[in-house]
């Protein structure tokens, strides 16, 4: 079996995945590497089967929608249905405790890609029900048109179950990977979409957790002492429709009342076009919380909470009897961990500047979504005003020629990326970092749909 190729992906999500399909049909050869069973990371095992309004998702997501349109039932448009914002909890009979978005078959794909302009939902509702649309997905589907995609090319060499072990390095270059099935793996170039940074990590780049002090970046939000904390994290569920409306039984050990937090938190639910809801917590636990438990605690936490908060939707919200549990993400839904150090690290500066005032010549994709630190109300940071770039230097670990990072871990600062996480914008990541790697010019990189104002 060909163990040397011109690009190596280690993580298969949002980012890791565009960046093996782009490169593939660049003509590259291409080997990628997942260790779970399935391709899609967050947004397919961690129960994110939506993807929020954002500016710049045009190429590889779009092309990835296209994939999907038609099959029945794989795919839709959102609109915002209920909100708490714009109810009142004591005349509206129907008051939902968070957000709601529908499956609106008036809209497009285009629909979703401008979320910037609004004062935010708390202050524009009629331009917020307007502006901001997300695309709802199955996950079954997703995972499947990706790996399908990925077989048309005839370049991709995919390793479902395998985990990156180790990594050879010298000079600024990565000559090798070892994975834990004892394979030793070369390439040309290789793209780091581990979400965690795992590849850099190994390789010696420095890396930033937490929030930085304000004296690092000058950013005016950040706090004037650097913390370790960072965004909540998740745990996704989803419920079906029933004929027999009641109250599902809380598991033995798990307590009615909310044990970790003065209250139950707001939910926010998006509907798939088969009827069924996604539920999330914001958050199922907080950044410092999950990081101190470690993974695997944290999740069987988690799992503990989603079931006493089903049980409090039930019982205090008549619709919820209508629902029964349907399934539980296996993955813990994570915002935010490590960031390599890059050659251009984007900050809040970038974010407000926005593209009509940032000086970059190597802008690769674009983003608009909202500074949203979940978990840490204090530091909210809101809404903006038009679009921002990423340079192309956020995704080139410094000292390295040949190493690439193309998922949450790139070349951004705690509240930079509080706003440019989302998977899309991930996608944009690994096209531009395999198109970079393959050899295309940083001036002829696809960059989105530019702002119109």
């Amino acid at each position: 079996m060909k163990q040397r190729y011109d690009i190596a992906v280690i993580g298969g999500g949002g980012g890791g995945f565009a960046a093996a399909w782009t490169a593939a049909r660049l003509g590259a050869s291409v080997v990628l590497i997942e260790k779970a069973d399935r391709l899609g990371g967050n947004a397919v095992r961690g129960g994110v089967h939506s993807w929020e309004a954002v500016a710049g998702a045009t190429g590889v997501p779009q092309d990835l929608y296209d994939q999907l349109r038609p099959i029945p039932g794989a795919v839709g448009v959102s609109s915002y249905g209920r909100h708490f914002l714009w109810q009142d909890p004591d005349r509206d009979s129907d008051y939902f405790p968070g957000g709601e978005m529908v499956i609106d078959p008036t809209r497009s794909y285009a629909d979703t890609l401008r979320r910037c302009g609004t004062r935010g939902l708390a202050h524009d509702e009629a331009r917020c029900r307007e502006q901001w649309h997300g695309v709802v997905f199955e996950p079954d589907a997703m995972a499947s048109a990706m790996r399908r995609v990925l077989k048309e090319t005839g370049r991709v060499t995919l390793k479902l179950n395998t985990a990156f072990a180790g990594v050879e390095h010298d000079d600024g270059r990565v000559r090798a990977v070892q994975l834990d099935n004892g394979r030793r793996i070369t390439a040309g170039a290789f793209i780091d979409g581990t979400a965690d940074g795992l590849l850099c990590l190994a390789a010696g780049c420095g890396a930033h957790i937490g929030r930085e002090a304000r004296s690092v970046f000058n950013e005016p939000a950040a706090p004037e002492a650097g913390d370790n904390h960072v965004n909540g994290a998740t745990l996704i569920f989803r419920v079906t429709p029933t004929d027999r409306p009641g109250v599902e039984p809380l598991p033995d050990g798990v307590p009615a009342e909310c044990w970790w937090r003065p209250a139950f938190p707001l939910v926010s639910m998006f509907h798939y076009p088969n009827g069924d809801r996604n539920l999330n917590m914001l958050p199922t636990m907080e950044g410092r919380e999950w990081m101190a438990l470690g993974y695997r605690a944290a999740l069987a936490e988690s799992r503990r909470r989603v079931a006493a908060y089903w049980r409090y939707l039930q019982t205090h919200y008549e619709e919820f009897q209508h629902y029964r549990m349907r399934w539980v993400a296996p993955a813990l839904g994570v915002r935010e961990s490590r960031r390599i150090v890059c050659e251009y690290m984007l900050t809040q500066h970038d974010l407000l500047q926005g593209l009509s005032r940032q000086k970059h010549d190597d802008i690769i994709a674009i983003a608009d979504h909202s500074m949203d630190t979940h978990g840490n109300q204090a530091q909210r940071c809101g809404e903006l005003a038009e679009p921002y770039g990423i340079p192309l230097r956020c995704l080139i670990p410094r000292g390295f020629t040949n190493l690439y990072v193309a998922c949450r871990a790139a070349g951004f600062s705690s509240i930079a990326a509080s706003s440019c996480r989302l998977t899309r914008t991930m996608m944009q990541l690994g096209q531009a970092a395999a198109a970079k790697a393959c050899g295309v010019p940083v001036e002829a990189l696809h960059v989105g749909t530019r702002f119109q104002a």
